[in-house]
């Protein structure tokens, strides 16, 4: 990308990162991983001009890229409760909410369960240097031998809590995840004591469904 290209990029990731603020984002840590992750990258060349707006954009396969005030309304509530450690990310789509996972110092790893999504975003963390875990497969049902996790991000609505994913949560390690219909999940936060899951509920979104053993059978989409 020539310099003039780059120097548009920047303003447009400022003047994003101005909106979360004015939509509720404050945390200064978060805000900065969005400054520093570049967004566009994650886009094809032609729809790199819309990176940078509010909204969801179609990446392939049925799947999106969430819009920026969601994946940092679900980072805020991941990272003001667990600030560090490892967390793994169900659905990695683009790559972009991994991306900023990655920026904010966790140990990130991720599973996507499109074979070319997967493959896609595998390609994009090797060229941008991220030192990002990922894998294909079935998402619902974590990812075992890297178990326990400190965090868990859905990034897909789910008709019930998964309980593979609960289960690989440490101690007092939270998950966060949309629960609800196919048509309006509520952001939901799990965090484990011991046995036992506490629940938060926050407010309504729209993702795309869960699919998996322990999500929604694709065969109904």
């Amino acid at each position: 990308m020539m310099k003039g290209s780059q120097n548009v990029q920047e303003v447009r990731r400022r003047e994003m990162v101005e909106t979360l603020k004015q939509y509720g984002i404050v945390n200064p840590r978060v805000l900065d991983a969005f400054r520093e992750v570049q967004r566009h990258l994650f886009f094809d060349v032609d729809a790199a001009d819309l990176a940078y707006n509010d909204g969801a954009y179609p990446i392939g396969f049925g799947q999106t890229i969430s819009q920026p005030y969601t994946v940092a309304f679900m980072t805020t509530l991941l990272f003001e409760r667990v600030p560090s450690g490892k967390v793994l990310e169900i659905g990695t789509g683009s790559g972009y909410q991994a991306a900023i996972l990655d920026a904010l110092g966790y140990s990130v790893y991720t599973i996507e369960r499109i074979f070319e999504l997967y493959k896609r975003a595998e390609k994009l963390f090797s060229r941008h240097g991220l030192n990002i875990a990922c894998r294909c497969g079935d998402g619902t049902l974590g990812w075992v031998d890297e178990a326990p996790f400190d965090g868990i991000v859905v990034t897909a609505g789910a008709p019930e809590e998964p309980e593979s994913l609960k289960h690989q949560l440490a101690e007092h390690g939270c998950m966060v995840i949309p629960v609800g219909d196919a048509d309006s999940q509520q952001m939901t936060v799990i965090t484990r004591c011991g046995d036992t899951f506490r629940r938060e509920v926050f407010q309504q979104f729209t993702f795309v469904p869960l699919v998996g053993r322990e999500g929604w059978n694709d065969n109904i989409f």
